[in-house]
C-alpha cells in the first residue's frame, strides 16, 4: 500500500484540529476578554525510501493572540477593562492562581468579589470581601471601594486592591477552562502598580468574526484536499492490483 495515505492522514488530522480551534474562537467572539487561540503546524520530511517531496504534518504548541480586544462602554461600576498590558489574578478552581482579562466583576452571596463564573478575584492580601448590600465600585488603580447602600453620608471604605500582574506573554499558556496559567518553571509575577484600569468599560473578545469565518472555509478546503490525496492513493492501489493480476 502506498505510504502517501499516512501523509494525507496527518494532513487531514491537523486540518480538523485547526478547524476545532477556529470554531472555538468563533464561539467566543462575544466573550469578554477572550484571547483567540492560534495553532501552528510544520512539515517534517519523511526519512526513508519514499520520494523526497513527501512530508508529514505535525502540530506545534498552541499559542494565543495577545492583542487587546475592543473597549465596550457599559456604565456598570463593576465592569473594568485593563488599559494596555496586564492581567487580573483569580483563584483557579483547583487552587492556585490563574489569569484573565475579563473584567466583568460581580459580588457573590458571601460578599466575595468574583468573576461571572464564580471564581474569586485575588487581592494583594487575599480574596476580596465586601459588606452585604454595599455599593461597590473599582478605581482606575484597582482599589475596590464599598459604600453602604442608601447612606451617602457614610464614607466609602476601601476593601482592598485587585491583584494586577503583567507576566511575559511567553510565560503564559491557556488551560482547558479558558484561563491562563504560568508555564512550568516560570517565576510567579509580582503585583504591578503600572497596570491601570478603566471603570464602566468592558474589554471584548479579540476574535475577528470575518477572519474566523474565512479561516473555517479555508480549513474545510484543506481537509478536502487531504481526503483527495487518500482517494488518489486508493485509486493507485486498485490500478496496481489490476496490473499484477493480469500479468
Amino acid at each position: 500500500m502506498d505510504r502517501m495515505i499516512y501523509i494525507g492522514m496527518t494532513g487531514a488530522k491537523q486540518a480538523l484540529e485547526q478547524q476545532a480551534s477556529v470554531a472555538n474562537n468563533m464561539a467566543n467572539v462575544s466573550t469578554p476578554g477572550f484571547r483567540a487561540q492560534i495553532n501552528s503546524f510544520r512539515a517534517i520530511p519523511v526519512v526513508g525510501d519514499e520520494l523526497p517531496t513527501r512530508s508529514f504534518v505535525t502540530a506545534t504548541t498552541p499559542g494565543a493572540d495577545f492583542s487587546p480586544g475592543p473597549s465596550m462602554p457599559t456604565g456598570r461600576p463593576l465592569d473594568v477593562a485593563i488599559q494596555g498590558e496586564g492581567w487580573f489574578a483569580v483563584m483557579a478552581p483547583g487552587g492556585g492562581e490563574a489569569y484573565t482579562r475579563a473584567g466583568n466583576l460581580q459580588v457573590g452571596a458571601d460578599g466575595q468579589v468574583q468573576t461571572m463564573a464564580g471564581l474569586p478575584f485575588m487581592g494583594d492580601g487575599g480574596a476580596l470581601v465586601v459588606p452585604p448590600g454595599s455599593l461597590v465600585s473599582v478605581t482606575d488603580s484597582g482599589q475596590v471601594i464599598a459604600q453602604a447602600a442608601g447612606d451617602l453620608a457614610t464614607g466609602a471604605t476601601e476593601v482592598g486592591l485587585l491583584r494586577l500582574v503583567k507576566p511575559p506573554a511567553a510565560d503564559l499558556e491557556r488551560s482547558e477552562d479558558g484561563l491562563f496559567r504560568l508555564r512550568a518553571g516560570a517565576a510567579a509575577p509580582q503585583s504591578d502598580p503600572g497596570v491601570s484600569l478603566r471603570s464602566g468599560v468592558l474589554e471584548g473578545s479579540n476574535v475577528n468574526p470575518v477572519e474566523a469565518m474565512v479561516a473555517m472555509i479555508s480549513n474545510a478546503r484543506r481537509f478536502e484536499m487531504q481526503m483527495k490525496t487518500l482517494q488518489t492513493a486508493e485509486t493507485n492501489d486498485q490500478q496496481a492490483n489490476k496490473l499484477l493480476s493480469s500479468s
